[in-house]
């Protein structure tokens, strides 16, 4: 059992709470508003709720579920108390776009979990699950063609750790790519300025950026 800490109380970090907790793991959900542990309170039983900072700082594992164009100021503030954690960034940082949907990057030439590893030098950065609808990320069996995960991060330890998570997931060994480096992370959060167009048409059915073979 691993105690995880979610940082955000929307769909991402609830969907991942659930999850986590159902597969044994000591999961508290970190929000930054009232509001968001009430509306988090009925996920299940075993799942606490408590400020960003508790649930950073009580966790060996961290989960970075705020929207990515504040994450990384969210995250220095809380530089002290992810010393020597695993961070798994979920999140991509775009700017929105006239109707709400994910628009241009807000670090081109760079990538947000590239950003937060320097920002957070005594912290493993991982990024992974950035590439789909929320609802696959818990769910990957629920697409007819099976979907990847990418992970990116420098230290082997921190990704295998990943994962063992992602696995609890639901994920198959199979479909997890490790792309290397945290610099790797920016071909990945560049994905995301194909999901709008597919938004656009689709709506907002479960999909993922994925590799073929």
């Amino acid at each position: 059992m691993t105690s995880i800490g979610i940082l955000g109380a929307g769909r991402v970090g609830a969907n991942l709470a659930g999850k986590l907790s159902a597969a044994g793991h000591h999961v508290t959900v970190g929000g930054r508003r009232s509001e968001d542990t009430a509306r988090t309170a009925g996920l299940a039983p075993r799942i606490a709720f408590a400020d960003q900072r508790t649930a950073a700082r009580t966790a060996d594992v961290v989960i970075n579920a705020t929207p990515g164009d504040s994450s990384l100021e969210r995250l220095t503030d809380l530089r002290a108390d992810l010393v020597g954690k695993i961070l798994i960034d979920v999140s991509n940082a775009t700017r929105d776009d006239g109707d709400g949907l994910p628009g241009e990057l807000c670090y081109p030439g760079s990538s947000l979990a590239e950003k937060l590893q320097a920002a957070l030098p005594d912290t493993h950065v991982v990024k992974t699950l950035n590439t789909m609808l929320f609802t696959v990320m818990t769910a990957p069996e629920a697409l007819a063609t099976p979907p990847t995960a990418y992970l990116s991060g420098d230290d082997e330890h921190a990704k295998r750790t990943v994962t063992g998570l992602l696995g609890d997931l639901g994920w198959r060994p199979e479909r997890i790519e490790d792309l290397g480096d945290i610099t790797t992370a920016r071909a990945t959060e560049a994905m995301i300025l194909v999901v709008p167009h597919i938004l656009r048409r689709h709506g907002f059915k479960p999909f993922a950026v994925s590799l073929a073979r």
